[in-house]
């Protein structure tokens, strides 16, 4: 499956906010990429606004358009407010998961592990990062894994975040999927309604 993997910052700076994460190149130079970066006022269409939002998401991510495509019509099958729908889907990807439970610093380094086969899931190795937890669903690092430097450096990083829709048990590093997030506990910057009116062109 192919991936992004070029500069991160520049992807950053294209949208204007540091979307993998704490980034100081980003700080020093947080305009757009390129010659005339700093000086660009060119005025974004509706369409263009709308476009870099589902960009952003994707790159966010680290979804390629043809899954978005399929994870949009997924929502958009689904009860309740579609652009909520496929956020809520995207955060219940088990690389996702892996990366707010704070087994690895960025969600490229979690989809790592799951490719890896480092992690489990109801104590069964699934090494594909966008299966879809349900809730009640149990994500642990498999026994032979445990002493990986990387996910034990992540674990006592003072950046790994706590979410009410996730449990962590330090002991058996093994974390639960309580339930699938509502809206407001989802903490990134997303304007989720662009990219419904996009895809209802």
């Amino acid at each position: 499956m192919a991936r992004y993997i070029g500069p991160k910052t520049k992807i950053s700076r294209k949208f204007g906010e540091p979307i993998y994460g704490p980034d100081k190149y980003f700080e020093k130079k947080n305009y757009p990429p390129g010659q005339h970066g700093n000086n660009r006022r060119r005025k974004t269409s509706e369409y263009g606004v709308q476009l870099k939002e589902k960009q952003k998401v994707k790159y966010t991510y680290g979804v390629l358009e043809k899954q978005f495509r399929n994870l949009f019509e997924k929502a958009n099958s689904h009860h309740g407010i579609t652009g909520e729908v496929l956020l809520v889907l995207l955060e219940s990807r088990l690389d996702n998961v892996v990366y707010r439970l704070g087994l690895a610093p960025t969600r490229a380094a979690a989809r790592q592990l799951v490719s890896h086969r480092h992690i489990t899931v109801d104590g069964s190795i699934v090494n594909i990062p966008s299966y879809s937890l349900k809730g009640g669903q149990l994500v642990g690092v498999r026994e032979k894994s445990k002493s990986l430097e990387s996910i034990n450096t992540s674990l006592s990083s003072s950046s790994v975040h706590k979410f009410s829709w996730l449990e962590w048990n330090q002991q058996s590093m093994t974390g639960k999927f309580l339930n699938a997030p509502e809206r407001s506990e989802i903490p990134e910057n997303i304007k989720e309604q662009l990219i419904v009116e996009l895809y209802s062109k």
